[in-house]
């Protein structure tokens, strides 16, 4: 049985070192939502558990105080009703 090796393209992180997990940093939380306005899971944000978890909270946190909405209305605004 021989194996083939499969040669894997390392993925640069989703978030860089420079970056800070901050609910006000909303060009870097819109990354990790949906179109629905829905967080995308660990799995496809590509994050550690810990990583996961700031995110988290600074989306709930941006959606509270209102720098990002619930929703995404920049998709809403492109389909016509």
């Amino acid at each position: 049985m021989n194996k083939s090796k499969r040669s894997f393209r390392r993925r640069l992180p989703p978030i860089r070192s420079g970056e800070t997990i901050n609910y006000r940093n909303i060009s870097l939380l819109r990354r990790f939502i949906s179109e629905q306005g829905k967080i995308l899971s660990r799995r496809m944000n590509r994050l550690t558990s810990k990583q996961q978890r700031l995110i988290t909270v600074a989306i709930k946190r941006a959606r509270i105080s209102a720098p990002s909405p619930f929703l995404n209305n920049e998709s809403r605004s492109s389909t016509n009703y």
